[in-house]
């Protein structure tokens, strides 16, 4: 970080600060003037786990039996930052006994008594509009009994916080955090008795947002289908918020939820989860739809791309393509070097993944999940397709922009003569290689085959030239590629054929078979899996077609086909019970 950087976090801190402690000494509220009903989503299991004192923020397990989490020493920045948002109120919420309310309203209370008067972490825009958030949701759950001395610290705490964000939300990060800070200074204004004067402040910003941050095709700079689904579900509580109300519908938000929801349905797999790309997850389940049917919107996307990606669906199969350029800029600090990486899901079974976000890991699986060799597409002689830059800063943490990255990501939708094809190319290596990457994806009409080709070709008498001086550096032993095809760790797989194909099982029943048609060698070897609420990477296994680049055109074709014998309608009972090791010392000690 610059000097300059350096000094404006620093700054913002100490304005938070003053600001908290001022707001810490506002007249409270007393009373609600419409309660929203409660409209996110928990983890029964998880609200066990943390009712038990197992405590699971950002990759991390703390077991504290007895204990307030506010008395710990947090592991990290990520999981101070997760405790402070009242994220964990959906997860007690969703069990609702008498042992999850009393775990639930100690940690709020607690937090009051150590947090109230403006001190701590967990001061800042986004933080505070998440707590709003969640406080107002659960109201009912948390004020059951709870003397009037009690009710009136929770209004006093809600009031705080929200009269924090009247004065702070400008310093939110333009994106998911902003709308998160507009969207819990909204509630309270809606809900609290005396704070109704930041409804039409609050509004009129939320609006302006949905106009700079969504785009005409319903999607966000960073291209995280995750920060999206999260972006969307702020609107329809919003917009929910508003109908209670009795206020007139936002005709700003109204047209962001049909720009966005018909993106969210492009984005889902057959599976109902999204597709994991730049540093989003699969989100939670249940969450999209959800989200989808509260909007109201019906409509689905008729042109190619959505938020960038494509999608092409037929049978049980759905399959994501990543066929545009990388985010740039601030938009890119969390971005991953994916272009035509693509996943497929068959029925509710993911089988070609992409490794994920290994940001809750540390910052070593964070910058491994977001290379090209974390995904399922091609990476050339050590390169990723786009490369990490100068450091910008989120929150506590550093991040590197991508650089370098692919500008010409040209892409054709058309009709093969069984079914759907994509074509698309991108230019991220021509300036180290000369080399573009071009991919065809075809998947038949029933949903029962992909076919896929990689080629890579210099095409400009320049790019020739730099591949020459290539190959002469390496004294014309050819530029090394691979192309991976990472696997859901819950997909078996072997060899088969004698080392010609692959056998792919999962869980449903269904057989796929994977086969290529080249010179390119062909490999199982360990890949790992990212994803949120787990203390460690998942292992899995990836699908690795490797060669050299010899010319100026190298292509490769390969295959993906369920097995003949697999039955065209498969009763998916399997229960995706998590048995791995990971989840071992996090038991349910009630």
């Amino acid at each position: 970080m610059s000097i300059l950087e350096r000094w404006r976090a620093r700054s913002s801190l100490l304005m938070n600060r003053y600001h908290a402690r001022r707001a810490a000494r506002s007249r409270a509220a007393t009373d609600f003037v419409s309660r929203p009903e409660p409209r996110t989503v928990g983890s029964f299991a998880r609200g066990r786990q943390l009712a038990a004192g197992n405590l699971l923020f950002a990759g991390h397990l703390v077991q504290a039996p007895g204990h307030l989490p506010w008395d710990l020493d947090a592991p990290d920045a990520a999981f101070e930052e997760e405790l402070h948002g009242f994220g964990w109120l959906d997860h007690f919420a969703a069990v609702s006994d008498p042992k999850a309310r009393r775990a639930a309203q100690d940690w709020v209370w607690g937090w009051n008594a150590r947090y109230g008067r403006g001190t701590g972490p967990g001061w800042t825009p986004e933080l505070a509009g998440c707590r709003i958030l969640r406080l107002v949701h659960h109201a009912l759950f948390l004020l059951s009994g709870r003397t009037s001395e009690q009710s009136a610290e929770f209004y006093a705490m809600l009031t705080a916080q929200a009269v924090f964000l009247s004065r702070r939300w400008k310093a939110s990060r333009p994106g998911l955090s902003r709308f998160e800070a507009l969207t819990g200074l909204l509630y309270a204004g809606l809900s609290l008795k005396g704070m109704e004067d930041q409804v039409a402040p609050a509004l009129a910003a939320l609006e302006r947002e949905c106009g700079r941050q969504i785009d005409e095709t319903g999607g966000l700079p960073t291209r995280n289908p995750e920060d999206l689904l999260a972006v969307f579900t702020l609107l329809t509580w919003a917009k929910t918020a508003l109908d209670e109300a009795g206020h007139t519908e936002s005709p700003a938000i109204e047209a962001a939820l049909g720009r966005v929801a018909p993106t969210l349905r492009a984005l889902r797999h057959s599976d109902g989860g999204l597709a994991r790309f730049h540093g989003g997850g699969r989100g939670l389940d249940g969450q999209l739809d959800q989200a989808l049917a509260a909007s109201g919107v019906k409509r689905r996307r008729t042109d190619e791309l959505a938020m960038g990606f494509a999608r092409m669906s037929a049978g049980r199969t759905s399959l994501v393509v990543d066929a545009a350029p990388p985010p740039t800029g601030e938009a890119s600090l969390n971005a991953h070097a994916s272009t035509l990486a693509f996943e497929v899901t068959s029925g509710r079974r993911p089988l070609i993944v992409n490794c994920g976000s290994g940001a809750i890991f540390g910052e070593g699986w964070r910058k491994a999940g977001r290379a090209t060799p974390s995904h399922s597409t091609l990476s050339l002689d050590g390169y990723s397709s786009a490369r990490l830059g100068p450091l910008g800063k989120i929150g506590a943490a550093a991040r590197e922009h991508l650089v370098d990255a692919p500008t010409h990501v040209p892409t054709e939708f058309s009709r093969a003569p069984d079914g759907l094809s994509f074509q698309g190319g991108h230019d991220g290596y021509v300036s180290t290689h000369g080399l573009t990457h071009a991919r065809t994806l075809e998947m038949t009409f029933d949903g029962r085959a992909v076919a896929g080709e990689d080629l890579l070709l210099a095409v400009e008498p320049s790019e020739k030239a730099l591949f020459d001086r290539r190959m002469d550096a390496v004294s014309l032993s050819g530029l090394p590629f691979q192309i991976r095809f990472h696997l859901h760790p819950e997909v078996d797989a072997e060899i088969d054929l004698g080392g010609a194909a692959v056998s792919l099982g999962l869980r449903s029943g269904e057989i796929w078979v994977f086969r290529h048609d080249s010179s390119a060698d062909l490999a199982l070897e360990p890949s790992v899996y990212l994803e949120k609420g787990r203390l460690r990477p998942r292992g899995s296994q990836q699908i690795v077609l490797s060669g050299r680049a010899m010319e100026y055109a190298t292509r490769v074709r390969w295959s993906l086909a369920k097995a003949q014998e697999t039955a065209i309608a498969i009763r998916d009972l399997a229960r995706d019970d998590d048995k791995d090791d990971t989840t071992e010392p996090y038991q349910d000690q009630t």
